[in-house]
């Protein structure tokens, strides 16, 4: 690949004391070592400044030098400031002989970067055309087979190193350790570490980043303590091997120790640490190792670090911290964007989540399969479908082969079927080659919320056929869809082939759904039954979802039992209230409804009020009830009174039995004229073309008045409307919901 520079010129500027010549050996040392092109590569912060330098060697002939041309190879494939390998392939392959130490460089680079098989390939082209390799050369490509996990290779570069007598090198010697011990042939480790004279800490390290990779703690834990003399680097991999697998108390202690040992913590240990605080949620101790980080140890600036530091206090709950460090960074990486980002999903900011994302792609930085994997749950969420797609597109485009794949593949189908696309879910599913159980699980739970039992089984008949066990989420999965179908008979065999078929020991979520598809049939007895022989204690979910059966099938008495225990576990959720005050207004019983509205108020607690959003041009628009303000709301109202022009027209009478009894009649149909998901969908007619499906999310149950409103509006105005609410989808189509009232 030619480089985008002239050729040397003829005649040389005055202003450069030096130029050289093509020869076949590199001027004198200390000429090259201060030359002014040379001094300026040490200050190259951006792509811009390393054209600039290179184009400068190459006016003064400097790139004719080996030693000049190692330099500047060597700045593109560690420069902590910019991603230099591309351009450093590009540089190499216009040098007629490079030398060894030019091979290595490339090598050390090709071995970091996430293109791991080049480096492999580049050793073997190295090879080929006459070079011998070196000491320095093999840590570069076992570091490369133990990313990689690519054992076969790793073991003929061991038979190499040790035909060229090359294992005798403290760092090849440890890097053959940490290459076995990365694809999981620990006795291999083990055999290279016990035949050796060098077990000095950095092999024991090596070794036990090994053990803590495949999992084996005890035996990290026992070699580490084996260990007279720990060095910075031997606590880390311990560290470390705690964090990876979720020892974060453990690591933490270990910190503790490492402290009163007065051994000095680097950026690594900090990193590490911090990253047990943040999921152990240890905000305290976070804070004071910020407090030590200002003060003493001088890595304020480290980006690694701060990255951390902004995943801590993101994940702990103190995004406003969060986001002061992350908008105090003079330069942010991939890594940066990715923390905060994920800390606003992991604390349900999935708004902020989709803003900061936007914000990131208008910076110029580039997201990977971290950023998506935190960006497609805040999609899913709030329903915003055309990013989703977008999204879709991008990592078809950029992300093929990447280490998460499947994972990207299982939430682009959580994504679709949570926007209401359940056959474009469909469609990645079956796109995929390789379906994780996750996947399937995903696929599954996506037919079951929009309430396809039958394609939900299919699937699973189809997933057993593959040989693939289903695993309690496969089961929840399954007895949900029964659930959101009715389909008790069906739920009953499912509830107990959970532990006589598949020996899997019920989950809450287990019983929840038995319970929820028992109340929905009206079988109090039988549900009450299964609470009492549950293991564990219900929950606030499984009480609200019998008191819901119990206003469906107008039972007060157990409805004022069920409210009772819900109101004791969880004295704060005005939902149960509100719930308990709809069952007495349903009945007629308003002076109980002024009761509990009396509580309430006492309590201080408010009623949750309805939240509705729809996704237009790829903005998300929300609304509450009576909202008036969208820059568009005289429009919308204009809609709302259209609609209900033609409602009335076609006969719909609002149910307002569950509307304060003290309001006037017109009142109450104001009231419910101006739910959420009425605006959203009066802002979705206006706002598309005739004939273009809308989707909305609301955050509540649909009540049955807007169900009812809904099912006509999609006939009136030859819409689909696929609405989603907090336990399930309905799709609304000529006059119809798919849920067939059952919900």
């Amino acid at each position: 690949m030619a480089l985008p520079y002239p050729p040397p010129p003829l005649a040389v500027p005055s202003s450069y004391p030096f130029h050289f010549l093509p020869s076949s050996s590199d001027p004198p040392y200390d000429i090259l070592r201060t030359h002014p092109s040379l001094s300026l590569l040490s200050n190259c912060r951006t792509h811009q400044s390393l054209r600039e330098t290179h184009a400068q060697m190459v006016k003064t002939g400097l790139h004719n030098t080996n030693y000049a041309l190692s330099k500047l190879l060597e700045l593109c494939v560690v420069s902590p400031h910019f991603d230099g390998l591309p351009y450093a392939v590009s540089v190499f392959e216009t040098i007629q002989e490079p030398n060894l130490l030019i091979w290595n460089t490339m090598l050390r680079g090709l071995a970091s970067s996430s293109d791991l098989v080049s480096a492999l390939e580049m050793y073997v082209r190295m090879v080929s055309l006459g070079h011998v390799p070196n000491a320095y050369t093999f840590p570069f490509l076992l570091k490369s087979c133990a990313k990689s996990k690519t054992f076969e290779e790793g073991r003929q570069i061991h038979a190499q190193v040790m035909k060229l007598g090359c294992e005798v090198d403290r760092y090849v010697h440890t890097s053959l350790i940490s290459m076995y011990a990365r694809n999981g042939r620990l006795e291999d480790a083990r055999k290279v570490f016990d035949t050796s004279s060098q077990r000095d800490v950095v092999s024991c390290t090596a070794l036990i980043t090994g053990y803590a990779s495949r999992g084996d703690v005890r035996s990290a834990r026992k070699m580490f303590d084996e260990i007279t003399e720990r060095d910075v680097v031997s606590w880390n991999a311990m560290i470390t091997g705690y964090v990876e697998n979720g020892g974060y108390e453990e690591a933490l202690e270990l910190f503790k120790e490492m402290m009163r040992m007065n051994v000095r913590p680097d950026e690594g240990t900090l990193v590490s640490v911090l990253s047990a605080c943040a999921q152990s949620g240890s905000i305290e101790l976070g804070r004071e190792i910020h407090t030590l980080v200002d003060d003493h140890h001088g890595f304020g600036s480290s980006l690694k670090i701060v990255n951390a530091f902004i995943g801590l206090y993101s994940k702990c709950g103190d995004v406003e911290i969060a986001s002061g460090l992350f908008e105090g960074l003079s330069c942010k990486d991939v890594v940066s964007w990715n923390t905060l980002i994920g800390g606003y999903t992991h604390m349900n900011l999935y708004k902020e989540a989709l803003l900061l994302f936007q914000e990131m792609l208008r910076s110029g930085e580039s997201p990977n399969d971290v950023t998506m994997l935190s960006v497609l749950p805040a999609c899913a969420h709030l329903g915003a479908i055309d990013i989703g797609r977008w999204i879709h597109v991008y990592i078809d485009k950029r992300l093929k082969g990447v280490t998460n794949g499947s994972a990207l593949r299982t939430s682009l189908i959580d994504m679709y079927a949570k926007c209401g696309d359940i056959e474009a879910a469909h469609q990645v599913f079956n796109s995929m080659m390789h379906k994780s159980l996750s996947s399937w699980n995903a696929m599954i739970f996506g037919f079951a919320m929009h309430g396809r039992a039958n394609a939900a089984f299919d699937l699973f008949s189809r997933m057993r056929k593959n040989g693939i066990e289903p695993d309690d989420i496969t089961l929840v999965g399954l007895l949900s869809a029964c659930s959101h179908s009715g389909l008790l008979d069906l739920g009953r065999h499912i509830f107990k082939s959970v532990t006589q078929d598949y020996n899997i020991t019920p989950k809450l979520e287990h019983y929840g759904c038995m319970i929820d598809l028992l109340g929905h049939a009206g079988l109090f007895k039988e549900a009450e039954e299964i609470i009492h022989m549950m293991p564990m204690e219900p929950d606030g979910v499984i009480w609200c979802s019998l008191l819901k059966a119990c206003k469906m099938h107008g039972n007060l008495e157990l409805a004022e039992s069920f409210a009772q225990k819900l109101m004791e576990i969880e004295p704060e959720n005005s939902g149960s209230y509100v719930l308990l005050s709809n069952i007495y207004a349903t009945a007629g019983r308003w002076e109980d409804v002024a009761r509990i509205r009396e509580v309430l108020n006492g309590k201080g607690m408010k009623k949750v009020p309805g939240c509705s959003s729809i996704e237009i041009d790829s903005v998300v628009h929300e609304f509450i009830i009576g909202d008036k303000l969208h820059p568009q709301s005289r429009e919308i109202y204009r809609m709302l009174e259209e609609m209900d022009v033609l409602l009335e027209e076609a006969g719909f009478v609002p149910d307002t039995s569950e509307v304060l009894q003290e309001m006037e009649e017109e009142r109450k149909e104001g009231a419910l004229r101006h739910h959420s998901e009425k605006l959203a969908i009066a802002f979705g007619l206006i706002s598309t073309k005739p004939g273009t499906k809308l989707t909305v999310v609301k955050n509540l149950r649909v009540c049955r008045n807007c169900h009812e409103a809904t099912k006509l509006i999609s006939k009136i105005y030859n819409r689909e409307i696929v609405a989603r609410d907090r336990t399930r989808f309905h799709h609304f189509r000529d006059g119809v919901c798919s849920c067939c009232d059952y919900w």
